[in-house]
């Protein structure tokens, strides 16, 4: 397998069976740190979320009327790539050598000197129907079972599948892939000696929002499919296990369960909203719309803090402006010290928790984090030849500063930090065309603006609806035409995280 001229290497990572939170430990340090991953149709897109920003994303997934890899382009990709000294995962679902063609792709790599390494991941199989509340195995009822390709025609003369064993062996059988041969299966099964009352459940969509479970008996399980009540991917249990599931079944039970939702924040503050959201069951996509980064020239906010000790109020309205206000600050060398005389002013509980951790006192927190609450509490708290900072974006709202003036305030106004569009992969994109999001988070009106800039350039429609962090927000989103169908009242991501839930939760708290 190995060749010491070859510095790439390939990973085959099993995915999982759907839920991001089911992929392996390992999958997810590969995935962060691949040059190259290389992914399926049905891959759970939120897997790309651990992808780092330079990161390749290949999509060689099949979507009906585009085009897409053949097995031979994908296995070549792969060795081109990791001949190329890269670091590849082939990201598949569920487990790479469960009908997965993992031993096919690592045959493949191996013949033609490529170094490889097989990540296990959690199978259909098993995960499935344990996320319906059926167990494969239970004392008293199954101590054996089987996994079975439905793919396979029952009525073949040459069957590779022992079905006379399989009616009277394994207490369990679990068939993946087996929805349009059903019927033909049922009556073999029945044929080969299975009792007609067995109990059978299909589990469509299973361990992903949407997972739809029939519980049936084997007689008559096949007419869901008949009947268009099911369709694929799904996977089919029989045996007596299988009466379980509506007494053990958990996964329904959280309260965003179904939810699809795109997190459109900037990549290093998105994954605190991420993990609220799917701690309640959402599954959530991170694909930020914006990217904060520096100045294109510092001269300004490198002489406000040259004289930092001139004002007498600092005035942060976000996060990146205080992480970005305080890492020059270090770069240049000034001691935090010379704030001592400086009162602080935050919009947002989470950037007051910023200057807090720098063991800062915050000075004042409006009670509604908007420009027109700030410049209220500051008419009431400074004085008329208070001299004011403020390091911000430059998109930022006008009616601060503008306010402030009017007063007859000294307000220096500088660039901490820019916002520019980040480039959205093809699959988001097109999933937000065709509606496949239930929800797009907008946490700032740039979010909102450079999103709809880049639909717009690629001829795609915003087939969904807006969660916006805020009035402001919303007022944007509204004036592009978006439906918004999510306001916070609090302007935090914890704030839009109860809203959210508020609107479609289904039975608990928000403050969960």
């Amino acid at each position: 397998m190995m060749n010491d001229e070859i510095h790439g290497e390939v990973y085959l990572v099993g995915g999982g069976p759907g839920d991001p939170g089911l992929l392996t430990c390992r999958g997810r340090q590969l995935l962060e740190e691949a040059d190259i991953i290389i992914y399926d149709r049905l891959i759970e897109t939120s897997l790309l979320n651990h992808a780092g920003e330079e990161c390749e994303l290949i999509y060689a997934g099949k979507k009906p009327g585009a085009h897409s890899l053949t097995q031979e382009e994908i296995n070549q990709l792969m060795v081109d790539k990791a001949s190329a000294g890269k670091k590849v995962v082939r990201l598949k679902g569920g487990d790479p050598f469960l009908f997965g063609r993992g031993g096919e792709e690592a045959a493949y790599l191996e013949v033609r000197g490529i170094a490889f390494q097989v990540v296990p991941g959690i199978t259909s199989a098993l995960s499935v129907p344990a996320y319906a509340g059926i167990p494969a195995t239970m004392r008293k009822k199954a101590s054996s079972a089987a996994v079975i390709t439905g793919h396979e025609d029952p009525d073949k003369e040459e069957s590779s599948h022992s079905w006379r064993h399989l009616a009277r062996g394994p207490d369990t059988l679990i068939f993946l892939m087996g929805v349009g041969n059903l019927p033909r299966i049922k009556k073999r099964l029945i044929k080969e000696g299975l009792e007609p009352e067995t109990p059978a459940a299909i589990i469509e969509r299973g361990t992903r929002p949407g997972q739809k479970t029939i519980y049936s008996r084997l007689k008559e399980v096949d007419s869901y499919v008949e009947d268009d009540k099911v369709s694929p991917p799904a996977v089919i249990v029989i045996g007596e296990v299988a009466g379980e599931g509506e007494k053990l079944s958990w996964f329904k039970r959280r309260p965003l369960r179904g939810l699809r939702i795109l997190n459109t924040r900037p990549a290093h503050q998105a994954r605190r909203l991420t993990r609220r959201l799917q701690k309640a069951g959402a599954v959530v996509r991170e694909a930020p719309a914006i990217s904060i980064v520096p100045p294109r020239d510092f001269s300004e906010l490198d002489d406000s803090l040259a004289d930092i000790d001139d004002y007498d109020w600092i005035v942060f309205t976000s996060q990146n402006g205080v992480a970005s206000f305080f890492r020059r600050l270090q770069k240049l060398g000034i001691d935090i010290r010379q704030l001592a005389g400086v009162k602080l002013a935050a919009i947002g509980s989470r950037t007051a928790d910023k200057l807090e951790e720098k063991k800062l006192t915050v000075d004042f927190t409006p009670e509604e984090f908007v420009a027109e609450e700030v410049l209220s509490g500051l008419r009431k708290r400074t004085n008329p030849d208070d001299k004011l900072l403020l390091p911000r974006t430059p998109r930022a709202r006008s009616l601060l500063v503008e306010g402030l003036r009017e007063d007859g305030l000294w307000v220096d106004e500088v660039t901490a930090y820019r916002t520019e569009a980040a480039e959205l992969p093809e699959d988001v994109i097109e999933d937000i065309d065709d509606g496949s999001y239930d929800l797009v988070t907008f946490t700032s009106s740039s979010t909102v603006t450079c999103l709809c800039h880049q639909l717009e350039s690629e001829g795609a429609e915003f087939a969904s609806q807006g969660a916006a962090i805020g009035p402001i927000t919303a007022e944007t989103a509204r004036d592009k035409g978006l439906e918004v169908a999510v306001t916070a009242e609090e302007y935090t991501c914890r704030g839009l995280y109860q809203a959210v839930l508020a609107e479609f939760g289904r039975g608990v708290s928000a403050n969960a």
